[in-house]
């Protein structure tokens, strides 16, 4: 229904941030993996394709290269950093080490062409256009294909950019997506605007309609049910499908033992008396952590709490008449990061338990109407659908809950003494102000015992640490630099408050290197 940009994924660890900024024009996008089948491409039709960065070499053997169709079907081509070198060495150029690399700040002269008509940061006191760029590259294109010309340029990366306007085909070497670059989002709008000739329909609102008919499309008369969590993104798909079909959808809310502090509640009191919606509360929480027991493995807490959750709603649909559908929040993230390609050379981050599909004997079809879009974009539409906004800006919260912010194995008395500490992390965050300030923040159990001394006596207690982060796209974040009086407040209060736990540390650790959640 809307015109499509393409964008391949070569490993960057900064493509999920394209799509936002292309989304952010009003402009639908997919993420792909760079050897996603030629025949999709062809079938999506995209009116252009961008060519993400990556780890890898374009010079050397294997190394990942675009499908060839990309040049062929006859629309504009963006490179980004590797996605410019896969391009110049697929088209017949030159790729080699640099001389000397460039991290960081980059200062380029712009030459005149169409991408960066009127677009610049600077005019230097010889007339020439100046863009500040934020590069990461070790290789560089040494020589030019054929048919393509300079248009940016620097005494480190001669080549910084390039262009074959008779194509419409250009490779930048810095990273126009990440803030740093000050002109990036105008690069991108005159590429999927100007250049590729995309509209504006890339809406909230025009989602709403469009979602609901498909939605009634698709179910028809039918039952859904869906595992309503309390997070955001099962929140805001509860609100649009029964936007959709009204009383055909039951909730099912677990309560897994692994939930924050008096959530339970809070749910049913939003959707069961404010929101008119049906809800089934089940309490599974001895089910959960006896499940549970033993696992330290990341991965496996979360396969083995999304068969628990399975197993649950297939319970539950089976005393549902007519229950043919299962509903799920899955986001685009979710999709993106469990998804690897066939090479296995773009690598799956973490898997998600709402990923993947149904098993055969759940007998229900999957329902996600919130699979292509953003967590930013699940906030707008959920104030677009009425939900309170403390409910839409609320923090995510992982799909495992406390079972992945507990290291290690997964105990009822863990969970307890996190529950505690996090709801008095949060407390304070609110009333200092600076809840609103931070993309997220939470409290995460250390199974190690550290010594202490508390009334004159030695003490030998657990250690929490505290997580909070500002981001706008949640693939990169800094953390928090919360006031030294803050971060003392709240710890003073977690050792006083919650018996168990003698020592409270901060996370000072960025994304990339680490990420946002501790597993």
């Amino acid at each position: 229904m809307h015109s499509t940009v393409l964008i391949l994924d070569f490993g960057s660890q900064y493509t999920q941030l394209i799509a936002r900024r292309i989304r952010a024009t009003n402009v639908y996008c997919e993420i792909h993996p760079f050897d996603v089948d030629p025949q999709i491409i062809q079938d999506m039709a995209p009116i252009g394709i961008i060519l993400s960065g990556g780890p890898a070499s374009a010079f050397t053997e294997n190394a990942p290269r675009a499908p060839q169709i990309v040049f062929e079907l006859g629309v504009p081509v963006l490179g980004i950093c590797y996605g410019m070198q896969a391009m110049a060495d697929q088209l017949n150029g030159k790729v080699a080490n640099a001389l000397a690399r460039e991290f960081g700040y980059a200062e380029l002269m712009v030459e005149p062409c169409r991408l960066f008509e009127n677009i610049q940061d600077r005019v230097n006191a010889g007339g020439q256009k100046i863009l500040d760029v934020w590069m990461s590259h070790g290789d560089r294109v040494d020589a030019l294909p054929p048919g393509f010309s300079i248009i940016a340029h620097n005494a480190a990366t001669p080549i910084a950019a390039m262009a074959d306007e008779s194509r419409q085909f250009y490779g930048l070497q810095f990273h126009p997506e990440v803030t740093h670059t000050l002109q990036g989002c105008a690069i991108l709008d005159r590429f999927v605007h100007d250049i590729c000739q995309a509209g504006s329909d890339w809406n909230m609102p025009n989602y709403i309609d469009e979602a609901i008919g498909r939605i009634r499309a698709r179910v028809g008369n039918e039952r859904v049910i869906l595992g309503l969590s309390g997070g955001v993104d099962s929140s805001v798909a509860a609100a649009l499908i029964h936007r959709a079909i009204g009383d055909q959808l039951t909730c099912v809310f677990v309560d897994n033992g692994l939930l924050r502090q008096h959530e339970a509640k809070q749910v049913m009191e939003t959707f069961s008396r404010n929101l008119a919606v049906n809800v089934i509360h089940i309490d599974a929480r001895r089910q959960f952590l006896e499940r549970l027991q033993g696992t330290s493995d990341p991965e496996q807490k979360r396969r083995i709490i999304g068969r628990e959750f399975v197993e649950i709603f297939q319970q539950e649909a089976a005393r549902i008449d007519d229950a043919k559908w299962l509903a799920q929040g899955t986001i685009y993230p979710d999709v993106i990061e469990s998804a690897g390609s066939k090479t296995q050379k773009a690598r799956t981050i973490k898997s998600h338990h709402n990923v993947g599909g149904l098993p055969d004997t759940l007998h229900l079809e999957l329902l996600e109407p919130l699979r292509e879009l953003f967590k930013d974009e699940v906030r707008e539409l959920g104030l677009a659908l009425g939900l309170p906004r403390d409910l839409v800006f609320r923090h995510p919260f992982p799909g495992p809950g406390l079972g992945v912010r507990i290291l290690g194995e997964v105990k009822y008395e863990y969970a307890e003494l996190l529950r505690q500490a996090d709801a008095i992390f949060i407390e304070e965050l609110k009333y200092s102000g600076w809840y609103e300030k931070t993309a997220q923040a939470f409290a995460v159990f250390l199974p190690v015992k550290s010594v202490g001394v508390m009334g004159d006596s030695r003490s030998y207690e657990y250690v929490i640490a505290l997580r909070a982060v500002q981001t706008e796209d949640y693939m990169t974040a800094h953390w928090a630099e919360l006031p030294y009086t803050l971060l003392a407040k709240i710890s003073n209060r977690i050792i006083n408050e919650v018996r168990g736990i003698n020592r409270v540390v901060y996370d000072i650790s960025g994304k990339p290197p680490a990420t946002i959640e501790w597993e």
